[in-house]
């Protein structure tokens, strides 16, 4: 399955996109923040956070990394850094809005990948794992980065709601649904069943051997 590149498509690919490199960049800015580090050091991890995921998708779908070619993403991280280093300093921000942050980024990013994974003619299935590399890796990075065991590996439903998500959109774009409401509906869904699985605890089994304790 492949989209024909139209100014429309294109529009809502880089609108999306921005909006995610947003909130991706924001939710690494509050994981900075809550281990005290200095604007540089928060700078670095929204970077990382912003840009790392759709970085990896590009290079493996042999693209132009997508902020080397458009330097509006790259200032976009580094603004929504800078703007919530210093808020913070004048209104409470609780660890709650980490989480809601990093479930936007996403969900924003899981469609931005399938979209420009499917644009790059990449088969579905492969297009829907693009959209989970895209959202994910970012806040991989920004763990690591923090020193702390990334949260897709540990956290309720996290990769998981990414790529139901994810395939949920390129279902949706099969049978024909305009391509922003199914961006819209399938966004929303990987949203919501993020902050549902953190709500009520939702997680798949973890691996264990036989006799060891739970």
């Amino acid at each position: 399955m492949q989209l024909e590149t139209t100014s429309e498509l294109l529009k809502n690919l880089y609108w999306i996109t921005l909006l995610a490199v947003i909130v991706s960049s924001a939710s690494g800015v509050l994981k900075a923040g809550f281990k005290k580090f200095d604007l540089f050091g928060v700078i670095i991890i929204a970077i990382a956070t912003g840009l790392g995921g759709g970085s990896l998708r590009d290079m493996l779908l042999d693209r132009n990394v997508f902020w080397i070619e458009d330097q509006m993403f790259f200032t976009a991280s580094i603004g929504s850094a800078i703007l919530i280093f210093f808020v913070a300093r004048f209104a409470k921000i609780s660890p709650r809005y980490f989480l809601v942050a990093d479930a936007a980024g996403l969900a924003t990013f899981g469609i931005a990948g399938t979209l420009v994974s499917l644009m790059a003619g990449a088969p579905a299935l492969i297009a829907s794992f693009m959209g989970v590399v895209t959202g994910t890796m970012g806040g991989i990075f920004r763990d690591v980065l923090c020193n702390e065991q990334p949260v897709v590996f540990s956290s309720p439903l996290y990769a998981t709601v990414s790529w139901v998500g994810s395939l949920a959109f390129v279902g949706l774009l099969y049978v024909d649904i305009d391509i922003t409401v199914s961006a819209v509906i399938a966004g929303i869904g990987i949203f919501a069943a993020r902050l549902i699985a953190i709500r009520y605890n939702i997680s798949l089994p973890k691996f264990r051997f036989k006799n060891q304790e739970p």
